[in-house]
């Protein structure tokens, strides 16, 4: 089990196929997002208990009949490599974040991170980075009493290569759940059904309420992991998961435990008749030509994986050593290397190619896997009741600890232990994969998910903000800790009518990254000056008495208006936009543009004036066109 310690460092003695990481803040995204939100129609969702009929459960669901996606799915159209300007993303951010991922390659703070890495990033049909670095296998052992690693000589090491295929690790879940919707689909699996209908043996000590939709959102109350690779016959793992009791009632609390998916392995298997790894080959990877991609990969495929953990105890349940081409994780090579939570093999492009089909509604290159609106509840956030702890069947949504800025309330994705990570934005129908063999050679060389995060942050950043001009905004920039100011000349209104207007785009962490509009008669002691934002596309105006706004606006540029009021009628005001990030994660960032100070009659300040432009006092901000 992997514990998490609240400081991002977690450790696993064994069963390394559990991997979570810290939740951003509590607290839904201000403003811009969609009339019916995700947690709504969660809520709408389990309303309706019982059988879902999944393909008319979601009205305007993505990819849905029409929808020019997935016409082109549907029209054979594969991904393919390009130019990051065709596929709208900004070069040198897009360099900057293949230089990320290589900058753990040395000392994270004491060892590498990793090994080696591959990092591959696109949007829309267009891959614009695919980039190897550092070594597939290094290490030819390791020394626990003295934490030191026994280096291969340089001729025998294997560089990492763009093509090399990884231990998933827990992003097998994510192809387990696509399973379980696929039975979904064809009418053999309700999402409401207690779990002991099809597997009867799963009863006793409290577990007669566990539900499939609790399978797949983590929050069936079972405990995170269990010692199958102690028990030598499959009778005996069995036994183990049918004594296992839930430590909190069915859906009272979210923790996350492979015990969910390997029990929703044994009861797909059970209605379907079929092994999980033949249901993987026949009804995903072989239908989407993901042909490096499969449980128990043969020997031949040895030199072309990346290794992965030097296991013994006391940091492994195992004495294997060096595990290069089988299974890392001890309880899915007890269980034959085929398991519902971990032992899946795969490549980069793979998952790419993973990542368009269910951005483009469960479709790619002619050939469909799952309708438009299972595809859509696979990222509808069922954990309503357990804010920060987003989930949909089987994929986390919106979790900043591991997406960085890429996680928005659609953004969807999994890691897994061994290094490996995949996120899916379909706001900007983007997508990033970052698999490092971070257990090569043990596990306790790494903690928490620093490259994950400096990848998705850069990335997010190589995705442009336009203006409507289409030249540059006043940019907050993202990074953790900063805060900064925007500060207007001091100006004097003459009537109560002034007023502040401009255009704002923002994406910060919920509770943790803010922009304030401020008053000041002094340029020291300053105030909050209420505004309203309409979006630029029309609709409500929506009002912050607070003078602030925080987490996601929708990706879409706002109208703001602030009045200045009776207060500063007369009197000279100095006004300023301030900005602070203060959590360990951050979002896109804030931009500001087209500001105007006016009353009737009268312009006090616009920014597309020269000399008005020149009094502007910028810290910690910088004009950004993209």
């Amino acid at each position: 089990m992997e514990a998490h310690n609240g400081a991002g460092s977690r450790t696993a003695p064994h069963g390394s196929g559990v991997e979570r990481g810290g939740a951003p803040p509590p607290g839904p995204g201000a403003g811009g997002g969609p009339a019916l939100s995700r947690r709504r129609l969660g809520g709408r969702l389990l309303a309706l208990g019982g059988v879902l009929l999944l393909h008319g459960a979601l009205p305007g669901a993505a990819g849905a009949s029409g929808d020019p996606a997935e016409r082109r799915a549907l029209q054979g159209l594969r991904l393919r490599y390009g130019p990051a300007r065709r596929a709208g993303l900004v070069e040198r951010h897009l360099e900057e974040a293949a230089q990320e991922a290589a900058r753990f390659l040395g000392p994270s703070p004491e060892h590498p991170y990793y090994a080696g890495a591959v990092v591959l990033a696109g949007r829309g049909r267009t891959v614009a980075l695919h980039r190897a670095m550092g070594h597939a296998l290094r290490y030819a052992d390791y020394d626990g009493r003295t934490d030191t690693a026994r280096e291969l000589p340089p001729q025998e090491r294997i560089p990492m290569a763009e093509d090399t295929v990884f231990d998933l690790a827990s992003l097998t879940k994510l192809f387990t759940s696509l399973l379980a919707a696929q039975q979904m689909e064809r009418g053999r699996l309700e999402l409401e059904a207690p779990v002991h209908r099809h597997l009867p043996e799963f009863t006793s000590g409290g577990k007669e309420p566990i539900t499939v939709r609790q399978l797949l959102t983590h929050t069936s109350g079972l405990r995170s992991w269990a010692p199958f690779y102690q028990e030598p016959t499959r009778e005996g793992q069995l036994r183990l998961l049918w004594s296992v009791r839930p430590q909190e009632p069915p859906g009272s609390v979210y923790r996350y435990s492979d015990l969910n998916l390997i029990t929703l392995q044994l009861l797909i298997e059970r209605i379907t008749g079929r092994p999980l790894d033949v249901l993987l080959r026949d009804e995903i990877t072989g239908p989407l030509g993901m042909h490096r991609t499969r449980f128990n990969p043969p020997r031949s495929w040895r030199r072309s994986t990346a290794a992965t953990e030097v296991q013994r105890p006391p940091w492994s349940g195992l004495d294997r050593g060096l595990v290069w081409g089988e299974v890392h994780d001890e309880n899915a090579h007890a269980l034959g290397g085929t398991a519902g939570h971990a032992g899946v093999f795969g490549t980069a492009w793979d998952l790419a190619v993973l990542a368009r089909t269910l951005l483009d509604g469960g479709a790619y290159a002619g050939r469909r896997i799952l309708r438009p609106a299972s595809v859509e509840l696979l990222f509808t956030d069922f954990n309503t009741a357990f804010p920060g702890d987003d989930h949909g069947l089987g994929f986390e949504l919106y979790q900043h600890w591991y997406m960085g800025a890429m996680a928005t309330p659609h953004s969807a994705g999994h890691t897994g232990f061994t290094g490996t990570s995949l996120v899916l934005d379909p706001s900007t129908d983007s997508f990033l994969v970052l698999l490092g063999n971070s257990v090569h050679p043990v596990r306790t060389w790494r903690a928490g998910s620093a490259p994950r995060v400096a990848v998705g942050n850069r990335f997010a950043r190589a995705v442009p903000v336009r203006t409507r001009h289409g030249g540059p905004a006043w940019y907050s920039g993202m990074e953790p800790g900063a805060s900064g100011t925007l500060t207007l000349p001091p100006l004097t209104p003459a009537t109560a009518s002034a007023r502040l207007r401009c255009a704002v785009w923002w994406d910060t962490v919920p509770g943790a990254g803010f922009l304030h509009l401020e008053a000041s008669a002094d340029g020291r002691a300053w105030e909050p000056l209420p505004f309203s934002t309409v979006r630029a596309t029309g609709g409500t105006a929506e009002e912050w008495p607070q003078g602030r706004v925080d987490g996601w606006s929708g990706r879409i540029w706002h109208r703001l208006e602030a009045p200045l009021g009776a207060a500063w009628a007369g009197r000279p005001v100095r006004l300023r936009f301030r900005h602070e990030a203060t959590g360990r994660y951050v979002g896109r960032g804030v931009y500001v543009d087209a500001v105007r100070v006016s009353e009737p009659a009268r312009l006090l300040f616009a920014e597309d004036r020269p000399a008005d432009a020149a009094g502007i006092e910028a810290v910690g901000w910088s004009r950004s066109a993209d």
